[in-house]
């Protein structure tokens, strides 16, 4: 028998965590994703958040659900109170009203919205300046948005607070 023959292969140590062994990484991660994600995101699985945009609930956020599939998508709804909190940035959003009456402000311009409306948050290069009310006080008012994020990434979406939610202010 040859030396080469009577060798024995060790295991391999550990390998740097170099870009290649993260794209490995991830792909399986997103394989495992795919597999094993929920199919049915249910709002028992979920709770209401108070933001600086007020109350939000997130069916799919990557940042804050690792387990789901779909993770270029961020899914969410607001329950509007009285108003959001007012923000800007290049738009791409898609908006469902769910339930009530209700308006946005959208670069100074007021856009009416009601129950089965579909609300179209256009893509302009310096942004959009927006916030959304609820028409009548004490009557439930809630959307939801679907936004695709590589799409959001590849406009370089810049995204700025402008004013909080009245829910935040003392």
């Amino acid at each position: 028998m040859s030396d080469a023959e009577k060798t024995r292969v060790r295991e391999r140590g550990a390998i740097e965590e170099t870009p290649y062994e993260f794209f490995l990484r991830s792909r399986k991660e997103f394989d495992q994703r795919q597999m094993t994600g929920p199919v049915v995101i249910k709002p028992s699985d979920r709770e209401y958040q108070i933001t600086r945009q007020g109350r939000m609930f997130y069916y799919l956020n990557s940042q804050a659900f690792k387990d789901t599939p779909l993770h270029d998508w961020r899914v969410f709804t607001q329950d509007i109170k009285t108003h959001s909190g007012k923000h800007r940035h290049q738009g791409g959003f898609i908006i469902y009203v769910i339930e009530g009456d209700g308006y946005s402000v959208v670069d100074g311009e007021r856009v009416d919205w009601k129950t089965g409306d579909l609300f179209l948050l256009p893509i302009k290069p310096n942004g959009i300046e927006h916030q959304h009310y609820n028409k009548k006080i004490g009557e439930s008012c809630r959307w939801i948005a679907f936004c695709y994020m590589p799409f959001f990434d590849h406009l370089a979406s810049e995204f700025t607070q402008m004013e909080l939610s009245p829910l935040l202010k003392p």
